[in-house]
């Protein structure tokens, strides 16, 4: 019996005006004008979140087709990376171009979730810009690295509103992407791809050649 081939689905590009247009494309400080720039980009089923060259993070609610906004305190400086995750509580990672990374415990309106927003820093470590962040499945674990190479460990605990990082390995090449599962973090610089074993501090580079 021949197999029965499944449907194609077309889909249309169209640009998202709605989400472009509560963006605005100058902000008016003293007396200059400053263009924004969208530097970092993150989707998922119920947010897409948008980093900008202001230190603003623009996250739209597809539910509510709402629009809030997120910022550091202090100077203002360009998001160079951003990172959702959807688990018990809707968090989000950002991370600026000084090495700044904020988690945002974002408000829910589901019975026994999260009721006021709540922001950890990971801060003192990353002294350079955030390239890759990665979360773990259940939101404790936060991995982030840097164009220098370091990769710094955050344990988020939401309930009692703690945040304790440290320094778990350091590459003398840019850090280009993260990715944690299962106790094993992937990690990809300009230089190698490697496996680094959480528990057993250990690694395991994949191939043997470096990069060119």
């Amino acid at each position: 019996m021949a197999s029965v081939a499944s449907p194609v689905i077309f889909k249309e590009f169209c640009p998202l005006y709605y989400l472009l247009n509560a963006i605005p494309t100058k902000i008016q400080k003293g007396f200059r004008s400053i263009v924004v720039y969208l530097t970092a980009l993150d989707t998922n089923g119920d947010y897409i979140a948008v980093g900008s060259s202001i230190g603003m993070l623009y996250l739209y609610c597809r539910h509510v087709n709402q629009m809030k906004k997120y910022n550091f305190e202090g100077r203002c400086e360009s998001i160079t990376f951003v990172k959702l995750l959807s688990c018990f509580d809707d968090l989000v990672a950002v991370g600026t171009a000084s090495g700044r990374v904020a988690v945002f415990q974002l408000v829910s309106s589901l019975p026994g979730r999260n009721k006021q927003l709540r922001r950890f820093d990971v801060s003192g470590i990353h002294k350079s810009s955030i390239t890759a962040l990665a979360w773990s499945p259940n939101g404790m674990k936060l991995f982030s690295g840097d164009d220098k190479g370091k990769i710094v460990y955050s344990a988020l605990d939401l309930d009692q509103g703690i945040c304790n990082s440290s320094l778990v390995l350091e590459e003398p090449s840019p850090i280009v992407q993260l990715d944690y599962n299962q106790k094993v973090l992937l990690v990809s610089t300009l230089q190698r791809t490697l496996l680094f074993y959480t528990e057993e501090k250990s690694v395991n580079q994949v191939g043997t050649q470096p990069r060119k």
